[in-house]
């Protein structure tokens, strides 16, 4: 049995005649005889009584032209959930992010034109440090992530720079009333610092820790934290001062001060990171909306 013997059966009874659903398939009349003659002994059942009138449904008919309805129904809507999800524009689609990268620039256009182009893809956003996000993505968990690369990418992975932000040192705003706004490191190397472990981000956190070095100003670190929220609530306690990320200017903390340092500068690009051989087609659908969308805000560097 095939589709075409249900799409020629229901054709005829609705129309009650071969010759009626012969005109609107545009099929021959005996072709669509002989494919419900076919049918009728696949099934073992008669389904219509056949007289000068027309055709008539018998009970087994009856049931059948229900079914075969439903399940053509079903095969139409399969082709169209099919179509638009090879189009990118249904499916599942998981990305990581780092949270302070949705506060503002390039990424919220890019979420909210791609949910307005793609509405049924189910898109699951998972807050991520850059490392986790590059384990998920190798273990094939993730389909992109928004990440701040340092040192090399595995070869099966694609990347896309979309913005550069630098650091900033993050101070309790109360300090600033009995000192002066420190403009180097060394200015501050005597305070307490709140960092995160290392391996959090094991190539970040190395580069940051030789260039303070370098600036004779090692980090005193007197607590750690796993996110940069966690750190600059901290550093909103008075805990300690911290190095972050500037895109935290986005959202500042009321009780503390980011200020850019003239002696430390560490580029962070933010970048667009997936498998080159991922099939997802939400992912290429996801991609075309963040190509559009760089072309419109040129990345920032």
């Amino acid at each position: 049995m095939e589709l075409r013997h249900l799409r020629y059966f229901v054709a005829a009874a609705e129309l009650g005649s071969v010759h009626a659903a012969a005109e609107q398939l545009h099929i021959s009349q005996p072709s669509i005889s002989r494919q419900i003659h076919d049918l009728e002994e696949a099934l073992g059942a008669t389904l219509f009584s056949r007289s000068a009138r027309g055709l008539t449904l018998t009970p087994v008919g009856e049931m059948f032209l229900a079914r075969a309805k439903r399940i053509l129904a079903d095969v139409d809507e399969a082709r169209v959930h099919a179509t638009r999800m090879a189009q990118g524009l249904s499916g599942r689609l998981t990305l990581g992010f780092i949270e302070n990268s949705t506060w503002g620039g390039l990424l919220p256009r890019v979420l909210m034109q791609f949910k307005q182009h793609a509405p049924e893809v189910d898109l699951e956003l998972l807050p991520l440090n850059s490392s986790d996000q590059l384990a998920q993505l190798d273990g094939g968990r993730l389909d992109g992530g928004f990440v701040y690369p340092f040192g090399g990418l595995a070869s099966h992975l694609e990347m896309r720079a979309l913005e550069t932000h630098d650091v900033v040192v993050a101070l309790p705003g109360a300090w600033l009333s009995n000192m002066p706004r420190p403009r180097r490191l060394t200015d501050i190397a005597d305070r307490d610092f709140i960092t995160f472990p290392r391996h959090i981000y094991p190539a970040y956190f190395d580069h940051l820790q030789s260039a303070c070095l370098a600036l004779g100003a090692p980090l005193r670190s007197i607590q750690t934290a796993e996110s940069e929220t966690a750190i600059l609530s901290l550093v909103s306690s008075g805990m300690g001062a911290a190095i972050v990320n500037s895109a935290n200017r986005y959202r500042p903390p009321a009780l503390v001060e980011l200020i850019e340092l003239d002696d430390l500068s560490i580029p962070m690009t933010l970048s667009f990171v997936h498998a080159s051989s991922n099939p997802n087609p939400a992912l290429r659908s996801f991609l075309a909306i963040l190509d559009a969308e760089r072309l419109v805000a040129p990345p920032r560097f």
